[in-house]
């Protein structure tokens, strides 16, 4: 994504343009992985980008509070990871072992909340779907 992108999405959004929601934003567009705070933190600081790690963690907030940001919660990790919202519907594979994350581009729940919709007359809204495991690398380790 580029800056500008960056800027009318923070400005579509009724945010104001700052060097570190657009840095944020930027690195979580560019990783191929959900990144914790600390790890945004440690990033700006290598790019000389001053920023305390309270103001990293309520800039993430704001961000997902409109929705440009995906919070991911990870089980037994007790961390927060966040992922850009590229506006697709993903779930997660999560390795126990080594924490790894991989996505899951379809979704095996689109049938069964239509039908749950049809049972239980609800409106449903979305889900989260994350699943935990063992990736080969780490099936091998724990032989």
């Amino acid at each position: 994504m580029k800056k500008t992108d960056i800027y009318s999405e923070l400005k579509r959004n009724g945010l104001k343009n700052t060097k570190h929601r657009t840095m944020i934003l930027d690195i979580l567009k560019k990783s191929s992985q959900p990144i914790s705070a600390e790890q945004l933190f440690e990033e700006m600081l290598v790019r000389k980008i001053s920023i305390n790690l309270s103001t990293v963690y309520r800039t993430l907030d704001t961000l997902c509070d409109k929705n440009l940001l995906i919070k991911l919660n990870v089980k037994g990790d007790n961390r927060t990871l966040f992922e850009f919202n590229h506006m697709i519907h993903r779930h997660h594979l999560i390795c126990l072992g080594c924490k790894k994350i991989l996505a899951i581009e379809h979704c095996p729940l689109e049938g069964y909340e239509k039908v749950l919709a049809n049972e239980t007359n609800f409106t449903i809204e979305g889900h989260n779907l994350n699943i935990y495991g063992y990736c080969p690398n780490c099936q091998i380790h724990n032989l």
